[in-house]
């Protein structure tokens, strides 16, 4: 199945790979195909990953050197846009994401008699609603949005028996660093002082996955007009998306751009086609010759024109 459309990106890079390398010799200059595994994560991970996987395991093994690209261009499917339009946006255009773990240890004991224990199932619910004033209350969103959910909550055995311990996870999105740093620091805060009211105590860990993804201003500048040629003019600025992606990762250390493509297919409604990840995702096979002309575009425009900057 398509699941997110990897394969839809994978079946477009073999394309612009074929196409340049059929006018290689009237290219001034050299083009890397970069394809990626893991991008969400290996089966094992974090563990036995050292914590880099997909593109921070290809950067550290050595997929930007020898030589180091100037410039770097990626792409990706969405269910969000019409077959063949192109969105992209300068400067911010994917969150952050990382994990949130929260272990609260309390004291178990009878259900019956709670006051003989202390109950981690009441306190994990009290830093549940605590963690909702970190971004309403603690986060300046007038300098750049952020999300804190709380996803699974796990703890207890039996309907009469206050548990030792209760375990949460959930997930953190920024588009900034400092801002980023800020809501660790207040998420610490807070689940520790809540639990520490109730005499239990909270671990918490942030496992952090993926960058905030941010297109270079000038190389977005200089694109955009490239982009509108091999979308025949079809083209928008999007939003900042709340998903995550490790392209970020390769835009830390080239400048770049990532943009996406819709694949929803044109007489279909955008609004009711099922969404990337779900079993019925369906991919517009006809976007794909807009990504590949697209990403070819890009690479043959940014080559021809660099050396008269």
């Amino acid at each position: 199945m398509h699941a997110c459309g990897h394969d839809a990106h994978t079946a477009i890079l073999m394309a612009v790979a074929e196409v340049l390398t059929d006018i290689k010799d009237k290219l001034p200059g050299s083009v890397k195909f970069i394809f990626q595994p893991a991008e969400e994560g290996p089966s094992l991970y974090p563990a036995f990953t050292g914590g880099a996987w997909g593109a921070k395991a290809m950067i550290k093994e050595g997929a930007l050197q020898n030589p180091k690209p100037d410039a770097i261009f990626g792409l990706h499917v969405t269910s969000l846009l019409p077959s063949g339009r192109i969105a992209y946006r300068s400067g911010a255009a994917m969150a952050s994401a990382d994990e949130l773990r929260i272990k609260v240890t309390g004291k178990q004991g009878h259900a019956g008699f709670p006051w003989r224990a202390v109950d981690p199932v009441t306190t994990a619910a009290q830093i549940v609603v605590g963690l909702q004033t970190v971004v309403s209350r603690r986060t300046d969103l007038t300098r750049s949005p952020a999300v804190v959910s709380i996803s699974t909550i796990n703890g207890g055995s039996r309907f009469n028996i206050v548990p030792e311990t209760v375990e949460m996870t959930g997930t953190i999105r920024t588009y900034d660093a400092e801002v980023r740093a800020g809501i660790h620091r207040d998420i610490k805060q807070v689940a520790e002082n809540i639990a520490s009211s109730a005499n239990a105590t909270a671990e918490v860990q942030f496992i952090e996955l993926y960058d905030p993804l941010v297109n270079d201003e000038k190389m977005t500048a200089r694109t955009g007009p490239v982009l509108q040629r091999a979308a025949d003019g079809d083209t928008v600025q999007s939003r900042p998306a709340g998903a995550s992606e490790d392209f970020s990762f390769f835009l830390n250390e080239v400048p770049g751009l990532f943009f996406f493509i819709g694949i929803v297919p044109r007489d279909q409604d955008v609004s009711k086609a099922p969404p990337n990840h779900s079993p019925n995702f369906v991919v517009d096979e006809g976007a794909l010759v807009v990504g590949a002309r697209a990403l070819a575009s890009v690479a043959v425009n940014y080559l021809t024109t660099s050396k008269s900057d």
